[in-house]
Formats: C-alpha cells, sequence, structure tokens
C-alpha cells in the first residue's frame, strides 16, 4: 500500500464520506465494526510477525493487543448498534408548558465530521492505525484519517489494508479510513479546514505542539491528545505488611514491555524505614528488554542519567542499557530511592516521566502529608493508586480525595498497568496527562467525536432520521410529552 501524499486529496476525500457514513443506520455501521475486527483476526498472525520486527515486543504481548484491538471494536459495536449513543431528546411543542410556551424541539447527537489520529508507537495495534481511537471515531460515524507512527510504517501500511478492506466489504463509502504517512502530511492535515477533530498518543512536547496548533486554526478544532503520566503510587505501613509481594508487583508493573507504557507506576511512596531488598531483588532478575526504536532508546537513556545523577538519589537497582544492532537498545530496570524533601529539591530532575523501565520508590513519614504532598508535585495524571488496609480508611480518605482530583482513574490495590476495556474505563486525566480531560478507552470514548444538534420547528420531511417520529432506525427517543410538562415522558425505540 502506497498511502496518498496530497493531502488536499486526502482532506476532500475525507469530507466526501463525511456525510454519507453519518446517514449510515447504527446497525450497518456497527456490523462494518465487527467485520474489521474479524478482518484483523484473520490477519494476526502476519501481523504479529510485522509487529515483532519492529517493535521488539514479544509475540505474547502483541497476541494480547491483537484480541484487544479486536474486541474493542466489537464492543464498539455493542454500544452504537440501539442508537442510544446518539442520546435523541424530544420536547413537543406545548402552548401550556409551566414556564412559558415551548415549541416543538428536537436534539441528537451527531458526528463532528473528519477525524485526524495520530497513531502511537508503544501500542501497535490498540492505540495505533485499527486502535481506539479510530474505533471511537468511526462508531461515532466520523470518517477518519490517521496518521502512522515511524516506528512501525509497514504494520501500519498492512494493517490499514486490512481495515480498508473490510470496510469496503461492508459497503461504507470510499474514502471513510485513509492512512498518510510523515510528520509534515500530519501536520498539513491539522491545519486543513475540512479536518474538523483531532487525536493523539505520544509524547508530551508533540502533544502539546499540535494541540496548539488545533487551537490556533483559523477555526479551532477539539484536540484530544493524550500526553505524559507518571501514575503516582501511594502503600500504607499496614498495606506493605500485608502484602507480600507489593515489592515484587511493583517491579513487575515497571518493567513490563520495557516499561514504555504510559501507566505505569513513575513514583511509589512508602513509609520510612520499609526494607526495600524485595524491589532490588526483583529487578535484578528482570532480563533486558529491546526498546521500540533508537529514538526512544536515546531518550531513555538521557532521563535515566538525568535521575541517577541528581544529588540524593540512591541506585536500588542500577539497571543497563546496551547499544545493540541498528543503534537499537536493550534495557533492564533501573528502580532508585529518594526521600519527600529530596524529590521537592530536585523536582526538575526527578518528576518528569521516564518512559522505560525506570521508577522511583519515595520514603515518607506521615501519611497526613500525602495529599498536600500530590497535589503540589502531581497535577494530572492517568492513574493515582492506593494502597491501604481498611483499618487505614479514616486516615487515607483525604489522599483518596486528592488522587480523584488529579487522576482519571483511581485505583485501591494492584497496579495501573493493563486497562481494561469496558464501558466505564476512564483513560485519561487532567493536564498534562491530556490536553482535553476525555477518555480513550472504553465506549465513552465515542463522545469526544460527537456534537449536540437541536432542531426547533422542523418540518417532519427535513428531520434526520433519528429525530423523526416513525423513528425507522427504531432509536432510544426521549420524550418530554405536551400536557406532562413538569416531567419526562417515556422513552421510545426498540433496543
Amino acid at each position: 500500500m502506497n498511502p496518498e501524499t496530497d493531502t488536499d486529496l486526502i482532506a476532500e476525500r475525507a469530507a466526501a464520506a463525511a456525510g454519507p457514513f453519518a446517514d449510515i443506520a447504527p446497525k450497518g455501521r456497527a456490523a462494518a465494526l465487527v467485520a474489521v475486527a474479524d478482518a484483523l483476526d484473520s490477519a494476526a498472525d502476519e501481523l504479529i510477525d510485522i509487529a515483532v520486527r519492529e517493535t521488539g515486543l514479544t509475540r505474547p504481548r502483541l497476541q494480547g493487543e491483537v484480541r484487544r484491538t479486536s474486541n474493542q471494536l466489537r464492543l464498539f459495536a455493542e454500544a452504537i448498534v440501539d442508537g442510544a449513543y446518539l442520546d435523541v431528546r424530544i420536547d413537543e411543542a406545548d402552548s401550556d408548558y409551566v414556564i412559558g410556551p415551548r415549541p416543538d424541539v428536537r436534539r441528537m447527537l451527531a458526528p463532528v465530521g473528519p477525524v485526524l489520529n495520530f497513531a502511537a508507537s508503544n501500542f501497535p495495534f490498540a492505540f495505533s492505525v485499527a486502535g481506539g481511537d479510530s474505533a471511537a471515531a468511526l462508531a461515532a460515524g466520523c470518517s477518519l484519517i490517521v496518521k502512522a507512527h515511524s516506528g512501525h510504517p509497514e504494520l501500519s501500511r498492512r494493517t490499514a489494508e486490512v481495515v480498508i478492506g473490510a470496510l469496503a466489504a461492508a459497503g461504507m463509502p470510499d474514502g471513510v479510513f485513509q492512512l498518510v504517512e510523515g510528520q509534515q502530511r500530519g501536520l498539513e492535515l491539522l491545519q486543513d479546514d475540512r479536518i474538523r477533530a483531532g487525536a493523539f498518543t505520544g509524547s508530551t512536547h508533540v502533544g502539546r505542539m499540535l494541540a496548539d496548533v488545533a487551537a490556533t486554526r483559523p477555526r479551532p478544532i477539539p484536540f484530544f491528545g493524550e500526553l505524559g503520566s507518571v501514575n503516582p503510587v501511594y502503600a500504607t505501613a499496614a498495606a506493605v505488611e500485608a502484602e507480600d509481594d507489593l515489592l515484587a508487583g511493583f517491579v513487575a508493573s515497571v518493567s513490563g514491555s520495557a516499561g514504555q507504557l504510559c501507566t505505569k507506576p513513575g513514583f511509589l511512596f512508602v513509609p520510612d524505614g520499609v526494607d526495600l531488598g524485595a524491589a532490588a531483588a526483583a529487578a535484578a532478575s528482570v532480563v533486558e528488554h529491546r526498546l521500540l526504536n533508537p529514538g526512544i532508546g536515546r531518550a531513555f537513556e538521557q532521563r535515566r542519567a538525568a535521575v541517577l545523577g541528581a544529588e540524593g538519589v540512591s541506585a536500588l537497582a542500577a539497571g543497563a542499557v546496551r547499544v545493540g544492532d541498528d543503534e537499537q537498545r536493550f534495557a533492564t530496570p533501573t528502580v532508585v530511592e529518594v526521600d519527600v524533601e529530596t524529590l521537592r529539591e530536585h523536582r526538575d530532575e526527578l518528576l518528569e516521566e521516564s518512559f522505560g523501565p525506570l521508577s522511583v520508590i519515595v520514603r515518607y513519614s506521615d501519611v497526613a502529608t500525602l495529599p498536600e504532598l500530590h497535589r503540589e508535585l502531581f497535577p494530572g495524571n492517568l492513574t493515582g493508586t492506593l494502597h491501604a488496609t481498611d483499618a487505614d480508611a479514616d486516615a487515607v480518605a483525604p489522599l483518596v480525595e486528592a488522587l480523584a482530583e488529579t487522576s482519571g482513574r483511581v485505583l485501591f490495590g494492584g497496579w495501573p498497568t493493563g486497562v481494561s476495556v469496558t464501558g466505564a474505563m476512564q483513560h485519561g486525566g487532567p493536564f498534562p496527562a491530556t490536553t482535553t480531560d476525555a477518555t480513550s478507552v472504553g465506549t465513552a470514548a465515542i463522545a469526544r467525536f460527537l456534537r449536540g444538534v437541536a432542531y426547533q420547528s422542523a418540518p417532519p420531511v427535513l428531520l434526520p432520521v433519528p429525530l423523526r417520529d416513525d423513528n425507522p432506525w427504531n432509536v432510544p427517543q426521549r420524550r418530554s410529552i405536551a400536557g406532562r410538562s413538569a416531567g419526562w415522558g417515556s422513552l421510545t425505540g426498540e433496543h
């Protein structure tokens, strides 16, 4: 596959497909998503072979990621098939309405239009060409352009071929899904007036730059960037005593996929006096893992050197970075120890995300000081985790409040790596975790690519199908019926 190089033509095709795709009934669009999922599963062995070669990730990890990607598409299909996501609301005209005569008003959610998705490096399936942002945009009824990540170009092209073929076989409009390559083409499309929303998963620096481009266009557009996150974890003394494998579990979470996960726990807070030998031993037992590409490897080397070189930092497990063929880096975990004051004094060196197998254990003296410390140092993260016992509940309640204010997902026990794709999942958080606090995982992610439109006193023949009284799509319609002006009417539509 040779992705188009003419960005004007690419944008034009996306714009031309947007209307016809939005007009397809939810059942038809859901069937197309399932067709894409089936096609990805059928091509999984071939795609995984390419991914292993291009990313260095292990086959078992990639097999699980393909399953996640295809099942994610099926979950989104289930979420839209009955049309409830359109949130149809109908207020019939009522001259006796309690606060004054009201006209007939009908509201629904509609697709925003063509979406540009910048694929991620660390999830070559689940956050890439056919990943969560792509699934959400297609489920919402938006035509889609994916900017491939340079770290796995062959995989991106082949995956796009599979997706395009499945959508075409399902009868979707030509141009509803396209792939482009190159930073310049991505920037040109982000500035094109026909693009109506953007999505991104990657570094804080690049994501913030793209968000600024989207915000300063002549017609600004929403931009949903998932950026950096250090995902602090807090453990009480009672939890450390009760959980024999707490430190080993922490190291396993830090080192999984060579620490190249946006939910990796970057900081673990433990009370003074805790023996950290188990963490050092666990880190020493982890075999080296290739980093995704030479650029990420070099960045990790520099970040690791900055952390190890900071005053007051002690290395529990120094780890190593080895340079192999083609400048690829192979790393083992680095785990360091600091106290609270060192963390505060050297925040410039220590608080930046370390994208790779590195984490910081912080010793604290009083759990009551943690809420203030957390708000000071971690204003926005994808996750915040607490390990505590039932007996700690009163003492840690203020910390839970602080975590909820600053995190998209608050965990009680366990580790933040491993994001379940469910209806209730929140994978977002206050800046700098995201540019816009929304979720990029789970069915709520569809809402990012929808906008509300109301029709007042519209002739029935000019209403969109979901707002019509005959309701040919059988979508749920929430009605406020004339004569029942003090409350809601019923939900209609078979679902």
